[in-house]
């Protein structure tokens, strides 16, 4: 059976717009990350996902372990409902309300890391609790943007501790202070993971993209590995953090790294198309209704204004994915109320069809709607709240 009958088929009995997670593709998807890791465990970045379900669905599976959380306020909602003994949150909080509901949960504590990369990190954990508050378990990040000369930054601008002996010197403050422990250091290199290195239509982009990312790998593996031993020499590490779904074999081969993050690997969303190594099956997919037919090549969606976070530029926008053939008018786009596509394929179109689409970005689709119908082959298997619809919204 075709992808659009089998899909059309299975959601027969629903009226778009909805969202779909094909279970087939997730679980493909999920097992080719943990082939890519080498052995090394996976840690499930939550961002990419923002469904209680499936991240539930993949810990379950061997070679995952862990959650990679982006807020605070989320890994305190995941330890309540027992998702994971293991939650780092990937970005340093100046949440006090939510520092003040980790310091009153043991549970909590026990299972929580939280992201510093300076002592003003500590200054505001200590503001926010006192001094004498409990323990708590720090990540120490550590930058891993490219610099090959003087002025010149390439990847994330993220943590200001960038050599080993920033790292050590952060490591050895940490250490003096009561009520912090150093588990941990996270490097992600968002310059080799989060970059396609063969980009559609643009060949010289993708020549001077693998160029870099070679270089790149090649600086961070003697860099990374000197912090993480200066860090070593002071606090006794449980995880040394990597990669993402770019970069699974480049990373898993660095002997400093002791787990690696991904998360969109498992939803597959468009702007991971553009990758040379690895094509993750499209898991995510949205329905809109044709509600519309203005003119020949043409018919107009309701809705299916998700653009994705990032630079303003089109790749951010959803793409036709089913029937294949259409595109978006590029002076129109993908808007709030109504979303024209182009091409031959819509002369086969009527009102109330359904035009499949898909993200730019994994996660950001669950702050659209409420649930995704699970598709398991040709049946709608369940019906699985996102975050959204379970009444979570973390920014």
């Amino acid at each position: 059976m075709q992808p659009r009958s089998r899909l059309d088929g299975a959601t027969k009995a629903l009226d778009p717009p909805f969202a779909v997670v094909d279970l087939g593709a997730f679980d493909h998807n999920a097992a080719e990350l943990v082939r890519r890791s080498g052995g090394k465990p996976v840690r499930v970045a939550s961002k990419s996902v923002r469904v209680r379900w499936l991240l539930e669905r993949v810990l379950d599976r061997p070679g995952y372990a862990g959650v990679m959380c982006y807020s605070l306020p989320e890994a305190l909602w995941l330890s309540s409902l027992d998702v994971s003994e293991d939650l780092l949150v990937a970005y340093p909080t100046v949440d006090h309300g939510a520092l003040r509901e980790l310091a009153r949960d043991e549970k909590a504590r026990r299972r929580i890391t939280i992201m510093v990369d300076s002592t003003a990190h500590l200054d505001l954990v200590t503001a926010a609790l006192g001094s004498a508050h409990p323990e708590v378990r720090v990540c120490l990040e550590l930058d891993v943007s490219w610099r090959p000369v003087p002025g010149l930054h390439v990847g994330p601008r993220r943590s200001p501790v960038h050599s080993a002996r920033d790292a050590g010197s952060l490591a050895g403050r940490i250490a003096e202070r009561p009520g912090f422990r150093l588990v941990g250091v996270m490097a992600y290199e968002g310059q080799i993971a989060g970059l396609g290195d063969t980009p559609p239509g643009r060949p010289l982009r993708g020549l001077a993209v693998r160029w870099m990312q070679k270089r790149s790998a090649a600086e961070l593996v003697d860099r990374r590995g000197a912090a993480v031993a200066a860090v070593r020499r002071v606090a006794e590490l449980e995880f040394v953090n990597g990669g993402g779904t770019g970069s699974l074999e480049v990373t898993g081969a660095d002997e400093s790294v002791t787990e690696l993050a991904a998360g969109s690997g498992l939803i597959g969303p468009t702007l991971f198309d553009g990758y040379r190594g690895f094509r993750p099956e499209p898991a995510a997919l949205f329905a809109l209704p044709v509600v519309r037919r203005p003119k020949k090549h043409v018919a107009t969606l309701f809705s299916g204004g998700y653009p994705a976070s990032g630079t303003a530029t089109p790749d951010r926008l959803p793409t036709p994915h089913l029937p294949p053939g259409l595109t978006l008018l590029p002076l129109e786009g993908a808007g709030e109320v109504q979303t024209p596509v182009v091409g031959r394929a819509a002369d086969s179109l009527v009102l109330g069809d359904r035009v499949w689409l898909r993200h730019a970005k994994a996660g950001e689709l669950a702050e659209r709607f409420t649930h995704y119908h699970v598709v398991d082959g040709d049946v709608v298997a369940r019906t699985v709240p996102t975050y959204r619809g379970e009444g979570q919204c973390f920014g």
